[in-house]
């Protein structure tokens, strides 16, 4: 019974450090839930995308082809922020990859399939070779990332992704969290160059990919490669 019960604590713990990005602002007030950040399939439950061959790996949308209510005017150079609910429960890496929206389509309809994505942000953790392993998104109730001023304007989708790295020892065991913002872009220069670094979702990871397929604990680990392209720069 005492080791039944240990489970049951641990399963519930586990549970409880799940998260979404419900809510997201870059000037003014934080939005309603939903209102331009796609509604996501754990929207109650708050668990990962584990396969990274899963159609969810786009936007883990919980209707897909189905956008949100409204679009987020933002201004290229400044930050955008989503809200974490409740808080980044576990370690890993945080990215940020925008793709742009193509003639014809909206923000709110565009399926964000294909080659299209480009890194925005990565990072990486502190503490390498040592016990003391820190990352630096670790306990944040809020995640953001500067929009490169060189965007060229219009519409976006903004797709933040955290990956989980506690269980990732074996294949299938990292946890993707993932959500997509609906933003249009003004004010940037339009003379960002993706050539090279349009990846599509799923495709981008591969499930033995260094970066997902990650033993956190021991041997201590000495490196730390993020799965994906490299970051898109001015």
């Amino acid at each position: 019974m005492k080791f039944s019960s240990a489970l049951a604590f641990l399963a519930a713990a586990g549970a409880q450090a799940h998260y979404t990005f419900p809510k997201g602002y870059s000037t003014g007030a934080v939005s309603g839930e939903w209102e331009h950040i796609r509604m996501t399939e754990n929207r109650y439950s708050h668990g990962p995308v584990q396969d990274v061959n899963s159609q969810a790996m786009t936007c883990y949308e919980l209707n897909p082809g189905t956008g949100a209510p409204k679009t987020l005017n933002v201004a290229a150079g400044s930050n955008y922020t989503f809200t974490v609910d409740t808080s980044v429960g576990h370690p890993g890496p945080l990215h940020f990859y925008m793709a742009k929206v193509p003639a014809g389509k909206t923000a709110a309809n565009f399926d964000g399939k294909g080659a299209v994505w480009f890194k925005i942000y990565q990072d990486g953790p502190t503490g390498l070779g040592t016990s003391n392993l820190k990352w630096p998104s670790d306990g944040k109730t809020e995640v953001s990332v500067r929009l490169p001023q060189c965007l060229a304007n219009g519409e976006y989708l903004l797709r933040v992704e955290h990956i989980a790295l506690h269980s990732a020892s074996s294949v299938g065991g990292a946890q993707l969290y993932i959500a997509c913002a609906q933003i249009n872009v003004t004010g940037g220069s339009g003379t960002l160059n993706t050539s090279g670094k349009l990846v599509s979702f799923p495709g981008a990871y591969k499930a033995t990919d260094p970066g997902i397929l990650f033993q956190l604990y021991w041997p201590v680990p000495t490196s730390y490669i993020n799965p994906g392209p490299a970051v898109a720069t001015c």
